[in-house]
């Protein structure tokens, strides 16, 4: 039976501590004190669904070869782009094949597992399939929202040889429950009345799908090790608890107190945690919601242990981030406010959409090539071997730059290009097995680069024309922490 054969996730950098919103904030709304805790992740001004999705999903490949992949599913509801597939630039990026199958999946915080359950369909006909699942919500200033909601993906490996977590059922429930709203043309959402919310939604349909599970399978709550609930409102959480008969051993953490509320991938990232603890035999249940609810049932193999060295995962990624303390620089990342950008802000010349896509994975997946004779890798792409003592013509094979480490040649921080958190930090980077490549830095202080420092290349978002309805991608350097 087809299962989980690995996964993988991603938290961005930067943590806010809620207090910093509320010491803004709290006089307009002073009862959102209740949600004035802990701390939320924050994509930098670089990141956006797509960018951490390729992270999550570089994560759960852990090396493997692009190639076993046979498809790649996408959910969020906070896509880029509303006509142009988020989840063929993941597959780009990720430099899968172009024969596989790419689908979004969207307008639900079910779609994650939405999307789930549709690639154990198609593993039952013998694929892999890659589900990513990854938000980056804005909350409205002064809202509830802007507390709670935090960004962050995650990935699942789907497929039939060396599975870790073993598919045994689900049961769905499917309700249009109007809760949390928001149209096409809006940045901000809506929701219904809290108490509503909480007990006629969370409170009744995640019960409604978890007991159906339990009672089509032959199941009892106490036979599960975890029970993954992806439910961010804390009051209806513990209620849940409470009513699903579960013991506070079996439940896993739902991260409100260092992420947030991280919308459809919150059940995926909840269950990456848990797989990382997680042994040969334990069953594990995740429920979902969002216009209902998806309850799926899974038993961890022996496989597990195999699959938990080499990434970075949730653990790694909580282990590793930056405190932004301040509010205007949230709201900038964000988009929520404009800012003065300038006159060099101002020029964005159009895209060449002919050249980008002629140039195709040099590009999108930082694909170089490798001469074939004496072994010599470039970037880009030439016919001609750039070793002096080689000189091939016409014998090169691709090379993947982005899944390999390097180290900083040269840097430099420049106060007068326009960037979103100035200074720019760029400079050249080199390759161990060869090649040099001219790079942006994120993700870091100038003060913090030194010169041998290593670095891991990470898809990033380059610039924004929304006057034209682009973003522009590329691979940005990111100091080895």
């Amino acid at each position: 039976m087809a299962g989980i054969t690995s996964y993988g996730a991603y938290i961005p950098r930067y943590r806010m501590n809620r207090k910093v919103i509320f010491d803004q904030f709290g006089w307009f709304n002073p009862a959102n004190a209740s949600v004035a805790r802990g701390e939320k992740a924050v994509a930098n001004y670089d990141e956006d669904t797509i960018t951490m999705a390729v992270a999550a999903a570089t994560d759960c490949l852990n090396g493997r070869d692009r190639k076993e992949v046979d498809g790649v599913y996408l959910a969020s509801v906070s896509l880029p782009f509303a006509e142009r597939q988020n989840a063929v630039i993941v597959s780009d990026a990720l430099n899968c094949s172009s024969k596989l199958r790419t689908a979004d999946f969207g307008g639900s915080l079910r779609s994650g597992t939405t999307a789930l359950l549709s690639a154990f369909d198609a593993a039952d006909a013998g694929g892999n399939i890659m589900v990513c699942a990854a938000d980056s919500r804005v909350g409205k200033p002064g809202s509830a929202q802007e507390y709670t909601f935090g960004d962050g993906a995650a990935a699942l490996l789907v497929g039939n040889d060396g599975v870790v977590a073993e598919f045994k059922g689900s049961f769905s429930v499917s309700r249009d429950f109007i809760d949390y709203r928001r149209l096409p043309q809006e940045k901000f959402g809506h929701e219904w009345e809290a108490r509503w919310i909480r007990d006629e939604g969370y409170g009744k349909i995640i019960p409604e799908a978890a007991f159906g599970l339990l009672r089509n399978y032959g199941l009892d709550i106490k036979d599960f090790a975890k029970i993954v609930i992806a439910c961010p409102v804390q009051a209806a959480f513990v209620g849940l608890v409470k009513t699903l008969g579960a013991k506070p051993e079996q439940i896993q953490d739902n991260m409100m107190s260092n992420v947030g509320d991280s919308g459809s991938a919150l059940p995926f990232m909840m269950f990456v945690a848990a797989l990382e603890e997680a042994k040969p035999g334990d069953k594990i249940m995740v429920i979902s919601y969002g216009n209902g609810s998806d309850a799926i049932y899974f038993e961890v193999t022996d496989e597990i242990e195999k699959v938990k060295k080499g990434r970075k995962g949730i653990k790694g990624c909580l282990s590793e981030k930056e405190a932004l303390p301040i509010y205007g620089k949230y709201l900038v990342f964000k988009n929520i406010i404009p800012i003065e950008a300038g006159i060099r802000g101002e020029e964005i010349p159009p895209t060449a959409m002919s050249v980008l896509w002629r140039e195709g994975r040099t590009i999108s997946a930082l694909v170089g090539s490798r001469c074939k004779v004496c072994g010599t890798p470039q970037y880009p792409r030439h016919r001609v071997c750039v070793n002096p003592d080689c000189g091939a013509v016409d014998q090169m094979e691709d090379y993947h730059f982005s899944d390999k480490t390097g180290t900083v040649n040269s840097y430099t921080g420049d106060n007068l290009a326009f960037c979103w958190d100035p200074p720019q930090i760029y400079g050249s980077v080199d390759f161990g097995d060869g090649g040099r490549i001219f790079l942006e830095f994120t993700d870091c202080e100038l003060g913090s680069l030194k010169v041998g420092m290593p670095v891991f290349m990470s898809f990033r978002k380059k610039y924004a024309d929304p006057q034209r309805g682009h973003y522009g991608y590329f691979w940005k350097a990111v100091p080895v922490k």
